[in-house]
């Protein structure tokens, strides 16, 4: 039998979210610099099946179509990222005001749908000009991105009730910088730290900017997962905690905490201690992106290691690494590999808790979601994605029960509103709610999104 129907609170916040780069498409229409999404789709063998992002779903010509879509849907919020090379092609100095101006109307059609606006600044797209210059690698960046989000600030915040800095820094560090699986590219490993640090930098400064240029309700999309022990022996015990420490508090830490990880600090650069000042402004809400949990032991022997398989969620794991990724058993997975582990939301959300006490602000879970590539029925065109409906009603129960614990969870985002452009992958990947035809770009609702629109209105 299945368990009661959940309430939520009035006024809890149900979204839906996108990123700029993986829909926008139209990358040159308006003054648009590159980006380095850009430069890494256009090098041979970097996306698993060949695409770019060039058209992506056409939402830039599209907005309003997709507007009208989450006015349907019902949702009281739409989280969207800005091209920070759409509004300035350079990275810094000269404002493109025609992108600026895509913005602007968008905003406008969401208020008008009733809909609030949620725009992130940074969505790992960096400008290619700050990129060339080190990117994240580079100080500099970072006070460019301060200098960016006052522009759009300046434009938008007149109508914004709420703001995010910067998506999932872990990813840009650990993937980006560390393993190359995704733009830039680059395989520094832990070389890669100093990209952390000056995005947190970032950060700070651009919640400071945002502010001074009379913005609201700022805060952070940063991934999270439990991380559960492989086995009972010291060194699994040793690489879990590592891990943690490189994938959760090295980015929550210093934004809740103003302090790094033990033994982190002295592996960054810069006037640490100065930055950590900056780094820790305090927020109006804090958002967690959960997927999976990880599970994590000591370094496999290779042969051991080989026959475990070398990658998760198609993303390669060196084998010289001190710690190793071991796959879930016993749960579904979802067609990128990820399994399927609704409780783990729960788990996450009271770790926060006893890790952060008072200092954590409210939560907001700003992506949860999965990849099946459901299609058209060939005769009815309906489009039944039960798996998506099941994972997303599991995460749902165990959200509430983790509010009913004590979490202070005001929302909740559904990634994503659409099929779309999913970075290495390429369009192998399908999270919408909306169904895209990639020939076409027709958008089609899949029953995940009627399951969506009726919890919406009734609130269970």
């Amino acid at each position: 039998m299945t368990a009661p129907a959940p309430d939520f609170p009035a006024g809890f916040l149900w979204g839906v979210s996108a990123s700029a780069f993986q829909i926008e498409g139209s990358l040159t229409a308006d003054g648009r610099g590159p980006s380095s999404w850009d430069a890494f789709t256009g090098e041979e063998g970097r996306v698993k099946d060949g695409s770019r992002a060039d058209v992506a779903t056409d939402h830039y010509r599209r907005y309003r179509e997709d507007v009208a879509l989450m006015a349907e849907l019902g949702v009281g919020a739409y989280r969207f990222s800005v091209s920070w090379s759409r509004v300035l092609p350079d990275g810094h100095g000269r404002v493109n005001d025609k992108g600026l101006d895509f913005y602007d109307r968008l905003v406008d059609e969401l208020c008008a749908a009733g809909i609030a606006p949620v725009p992130t600044l940074f969505h790992w797209d960096t400008p290619l000009a700050l990129e060339k210059n080190g990117g994240w690698l580079d100080r500099d960046t970072a006070e460019r991105f301060a200098a960016y989000a006052s522009v759009v600030a300046e434009r938008l915040a007149d109508r914004v009730p709420r703001w995010i800095t910067i998506n999932e820094p872990a990813e840009v560090t650990l993937l980006g910088y560390g393993l190359g699986e995704h733009a830039p590219g680059r395989q520094l490993v832990f070389d890669a730290l100093p990209a952390a640090h000056h995005q947190l930098l970032a950060h700070g400064l651009g919640v400071q900017a945002l502010r001074a240029a009379g913005a609201r309700e700022i805060g952070i999309a940063a991934s999270h997962s439990p991380i559960w022990t492989a086995g009972d022996s010291d060194d699994d015990r040793a690489a879990a905690a590592l891990y943690d420490t490189l994938t959760n508090r090295l980015f929550a830490d210093p934004v809740l905490t103003g302090t790094y990880p033990a033994g982190l600090a002295s592996l960054l650069p810069g006037p640490v201690a100065e930055d950590l000042r900056t780094i820790s402004t305090p927020l109006d809400w804090y958002g967690i992106n959960y997927y999976n949990p990880m599970l994590v032991g000591a370094p496999q022997p290779t042969a051991a290691a080989a026959d475990a398989g070398s990658s998760f969620g198609g993303i390669e794991i060196p084998p010289d690494l001190p710690f190793s990724i071991r796959q879930i058993e016993g749960r579904e997975l979802t067609d990128f590999g990820w399994p399927v582990v609704p409780d783990g939301l729960r788990e996450l959300l009271a770790t926060m808790r006893e890790r952060y006490g008072d200092r954590l602000p409210p939560l907001y879970i700003t992506e949860n979601g999965c990849s099946y590539a459901d299609g058209p029925d060939p005769e009815t065109g309906r489009i039944d994605d039960a798996r998506r409906v099941a994972y997303h009603d599991g995460h749902v129960r165990a959200l509430h029960e983790a509010m009913a614990e004590g979490a202070d969870v005001r929302g909740y985002f559904v990634w994503s509103i659409l099929d779309n452009f999913e970075w290495a992958e390429g369009y192998r990947q399908r999270f919408g709610l909306v169904h895209v035809d990639y020939e076409t770009l027709a958008r089609t609702p899949k029953e995940s999104f009627a399951w969506y629109r009726d919890l919406i209105k009734s609130g269970r």
